[in-house]
């Protein structure tokens, strides 16, 4: 899916902010990017498996001990995500939206739509939800995540 977001940044030739020409924000953007397939996503997709799919296929509740494990690789992750790529900018890339936010933000509503609100006792990652939300637009972002926020109702 990176790979294709790419393309189509470059295809389209859309704004500048989504994949920035400087090279010093595209690296920012570009390190993101690779660091969030076995951090964000992983974590955030197993919490997402174990907590609402498993459950489904299996018809069993997770023991809490499992989910609890799980949660907890998750934490870890959102703490490097705040310290390492937030820090005390408004948007990973510094002060505009990019495709590193879209997809932080996309990956870690998983977590949120499994029943785990991962903004809650985070008010820098809460902010920088409500700051890329604004960004996309309120209505794009719901309709966008209409689905899967309805997950738990299979």
């Amino acid at each position: 899916s990176i790979a294709i977001l790419l393309y189509l940044v470059q295809k389209f030739k859309t704004p500048d902010h989504w994949y920035p020409s400087d090279l010093q924000k595209r690296a920012r953007v570009d390190e993101y990017l690779s660091w969030q397939h076995v951090n964000i996503r992983a974590k955030g997709s197993k919490l997402f498996l174990t907590k609402v799919l498993l459950p489904l296929i299996t018809g069993q509740p997770l023991p809490p001990e499992k989910l609890e494990f799980v949660t907890e690789e998750l934490n870890v992750a959102l703490k490097q995500f705040e310290e390492k790529f937030l820090q005390d900018k408004p948007f990973i890339a510094g002060s505009e939206v990019s495709l590193a936010d879209l997809v932080a933000l996309v990956e870690l509503m998983q977590p949120v739509c499994a029943g785990y609100d991962l903004f809650e006792e985070r008010p820098k990652l809460a902010a920088w939800r409500r700051q890329v939300e604004e960004a996309v637009g309120q209505q794009l972002f719901q309709e966008a995540h209409e689905e899967i926020m309805n997950v738990k109702n299979l």
